[in-house]
């Protein structure tokens, strides 16, 4: 019946309107897929058409009936012999990758699976096809090249002049997440501009060990990424972004060089884009090498055009001076037609060296669109094969395919007489000028400072100068004013500068007359300072140094009693000792010059019984006490040494006298008798340090035997022990001022005192002043020596 469906089959779901649509969809899609693959194809077999109708010289027809026949013989499909024709005519990158991807991998087994010389000629044509649409590139090749090689999406990055990205085209993406990603303001790190600033190839495993953003992420979050770099000649246009759903195992070679191969197919594209884009997205035109040229011309500063000037294998190598303004000059001093067109490493061959290196920024500019400016720059000509250096402020700019350099030399006038100023600011110094026949004064601004006037009142005049001085500096200012107008000569005043504010200043006036060719005084040059802080300086340098006389008197009587003290208590060398058969020699140097007073003492003396006493000791502290608890502890000794006993024993009583008799001080000391007819030396110490033998050039110290300072306990025991002394036998007794440094241990400082007592000069008192010259001690302590030689 009519109007009447037909019974659907059974076993067969009825399809929802959706499902129909969709399925039409799918359907309509597939179709336009296999359109743009059967024109694509088309286009590559018409184009291996021409290329043998030039090669054969034969007609369209022919050439088609030819390469059928080719093809059937090699055992290729049409389209893959057309892409082998192309490939041999061509050898481009293209042709090279194909090839090395035949030499490793050779034909595909699967007949189906197209070549990767197909796939990537097919990309080319979709790319040349639709070389204004960086979306269509994007889409073609997804399809074409890069699908097969398991990517699920491509992004195709525009890099700004200002080192931003703008996303120029991308495939596999969503329309939200593409919008979403549609600039990335500068210096804003994702995977794109990691490649962009290293300006290399970026392979990613997975973008979860990077953390990097980019578009996409969330979608594949463990997938790997790949980056690289989309130009020519050295200039970066942008940046070619893949996308693989798993990590990313390392790619062969071959497969690497498709990548890149694609990235250059998208540099084509990238050129013809108008990438450079403001905040608002709305692209900005970018001017051509004549509109350039023209802007250049209107500038105030030096400018070069440059364009890029590429080798044989269309690599970078230098820049083309393509233009130089009207305010361009060479440093050299050649016209500008000379350097106008001449490579730049050949007219400034110095830009490729230096710190700055200028070569190179321009080398960087060009390739990332960044900008660069630097103030106060070295640049360096070469004139006469001498290198000249001048400080510019640069500016270099990326504008289309050219590269504009701008230099502002700094003005040397300037720069002085900005340094001038500040002097004259810092000094406070104003600078006037009076011409005589117009009458005409002319004041710098610090001048009108200095008086306390505004600047838009009137400069006062020489001749009413008295008027603004104080009434006692009269006769100073008339006395100037006549050496200057009168006697034509220089002249300078100090006087007191009566201010509108009520407030003094002193002054200093310095001028000179001017005279013409006729000897004629015309005009009077000079400057004002301000030396007000300078004269109450000098008031109160005065009145201290009325201070410091009086001090002086007073300080230098305390020294001279302090001398005579110091001198009654310890000589700082003393007569030499008569002993048979020894030279004795003492030497002391007090800590404190004010005082001249120390605590360390020493003594040498022939007792009663033959034995000559030889001690030197330490008091803990400077000053009056010091001196007085070293001269109780000295005398004892003395008085205990005539009982015969002997250095320990003698140790032992003057640390009761210590303990007991001066308040419980605490002294170190050494003590040892030497006797005239053995040639020995029975020694003790109380906490101090051991003598030095100094024997055959070697110096060493005697063994460190057991005994503790004096006054720290009331009673103790001290070892001794005897020493067998030789002909030309030198020995030391100090104190640790000789050697004690803040900065390095006693056992260092005393390694260093061994070196310089190996050195015997002729007499024992030189040897004491050469110990005490190269004394490196730094703890400002008191110093004693007694040395004894054998003869």
């Amino acid at each position: 019946m009519e109007g009447v469906s037909p019974p659907e089959p059974e076993g067969t779901a009825t399809p929802s309107p959706v499902g129909r649509l969709a399925a039409t969809v799918d359907r309509l899609r597939r179709e336009v897929l296999e359109a743009q693959a059967e024109a694509d194809g088309r286009a590559l077999v018409e184009l291996a058409k021409g290329i043998l109708v030039e090669r054969l010289g034969c007609g369209p027809s022919e050439a088609a009936q030819q390469l059928s026949v080719l093809a059937g013989q090699s055992g290729l499909s049409p389209l893959e012999f057309a892409v082998d024709v192309i490939n041999q005519a061509a050898k481009d990158r293209v042709s090279e990758v194909t090839q090395a991807f035949l030499a490793a991998v050779g034909k595909p087994e699967d007949p189906a699976e197209q070549s990767a010389a197909v796939r990537l000629r097919a990309a080319e044509s979709g790319a040349l096809a639709a070389a204004h649409d960086t979306q269509a590139v994007a889409d073609s090749l997804l399809q074409h090249a890069l699908g097969p090689l398991g990517a699920v999406a491509v992004a195709i990055w525009a890099a700004g002049s200002d080192g931003s990205l703008t996303l120029a085209g991308s495939a596999g993406f969503s329309p939200g997440e593409a919008e979403r990603w549609r600039y990335v303001p500068p210096d804003v790190a994702t995977v794109a501009r990691s490649s962009l600033a290293e300006g290399a190839t970026q392979w990613i495993e997975s973008l979860a060990r990077t953390g990097l953003p980019t578009i996409g992420r969330h979608l594949h979050p463990d997938g790997g990424r790949a980056a690289v770099p989309a130009g020519s000649a050295g200039r970066v246009d942008g940046i070619l972004e893949i996308a693989w759903p798993a990590p990313l195992d390392r790619q062969p070679p071959q497969v690497v060089r498709q990548v890149e191969a694609l990235a250059d197919l998208c540099a084509h594209t990238l050129q013809a884009y108008a990438h450079v884009r403001g905040p608002d997205q709305e692209p900005l035109v970018l001017p051509d090498t004549a509109e350039l040229m023209d802007l250049t011309d209107g500038l105030h500063d030096p400018a070069l055009v440059l364009v890029p000037h590429v080798d044989a294998a269309g690599k970078l190598v230098d820049f083309r001076i393509q233009h130089v303004n009207d305010r361009f000059l060479d440093p050299a001093g050649r016209p500008r037609a000379v350097v106008n067109g001449a490579l730049l490493l050949e007219a400034y061959p110095m830009a490729a060296g230096g710190g700055g290196d200028l070569f190179q920024r321009i080398e960087r500019v060009h390739a990332t669109g960044e900008p660069f400016r630097a103030r106060r720059m070295s640049l360096t000509a070469l004139v006469g094969e001498v290198p000249l250096a001048a400080v510019a402020d640069l500016s270099i700019s990326r504008h289309g395919s050219c590269v504009l350099l701008i230099w502002r030399i700094e003005d040397e006038t300037a720069r002085l007489a900005s340094l001038l100023q500040n002097a004259q600011r810092l000094g406070r110094i104003g600078g006037f000028e009076e011409d005589l026949l117009t009458g005409e004064t002319t004041w710098n601004g610090q001048l009108f400072t200095l008086y306390g006037r505004p600047e838009s009142s009137p400069p006062v005049p020489l001749e009413d100068l008295a008027a603004h001085t104080h009434p006692d500096d009269a006769v100073v200012v008339g006395r100037l004013l006549r050496t200057l107008l009168h006697g034509r000569r220089p002249a300078s005043a100090a006087f007191r500068l009566q201010r509108p504010d009520g407030v003094t200043r002193h002054m200093r006036i310095v001028a000179e007359p001017v005279l013409d060719t006729d000897e004629r005084l015309v005009a009077v040059r000079g400057a004002y300072q301000d030396i007000s802080a300078q004269h109450w300086t000098e008031v109160a340098l005065a009145a201290t140094r009325d201070q410091l006389a009086q001090s002086e008197q007073h300080a230098s009587e305390r020294s001279r009693l302090a001398l005579q003290l110091q001198h009654a208590i310890m000589p700082p060398t003393r007569a030499p000792l008569e002993a048979p058969g020894l030279q004795v020699a003492v030497r002391y140097r007090p800590a404190e010059e004010e005082h001249l007073v120390g605590g360390d003492w020493y003594d040498a003396v022939v007792l009663p019984s033959g034995l000559v006493m030889l001690c030197v000791g330490d008091v803990a502290g400077h000053g009056i006490e010091a001196a007085t608890s070293m001269v109780v502890l000295r005398n004892a000794l003395r008085g205990l040494a005539v009982t015969g006993a002997g250095p320990g024993q003698l140790l032992s009583w003057l640390n009761i006298v210590a303990h007991h008799l001066t308040g419980s001080i605490t002294a170190t000391a050494v003590c040892g008798l030497y006797d005239p007819s053995r040639h020995t030396l029975r020694w003790a110490r109380a906490g101090h340090l051991p003598p030095v033998l100094v024997r055959d050039a070697q110096a060493a110290p005697l063994p460190l035997l057991q005994g503790m300072l004096l006054g720290a306990v009331p009673e103790t025991v001290y070892e001794e022990e005897e020493v067998q002394l030789a002909a030309d036998d030198t020995l030391l007794m100090y104190t640790d001022g000789l050697i004690e440094r803040r900065d390095r241990s006693v056992e260092e400082s005393l390694t260093q005192l061994l070196v310089q007592a190996r050195t015997v000069p002729p007499t024992l008192d030189q040897q004491l002043d050469r110990l005490l010259t190269y004394s490196r001690s730094d703890t400002d302590d008191d110093t004693c020596i007694v040395g004894i030689r054998l003869r």
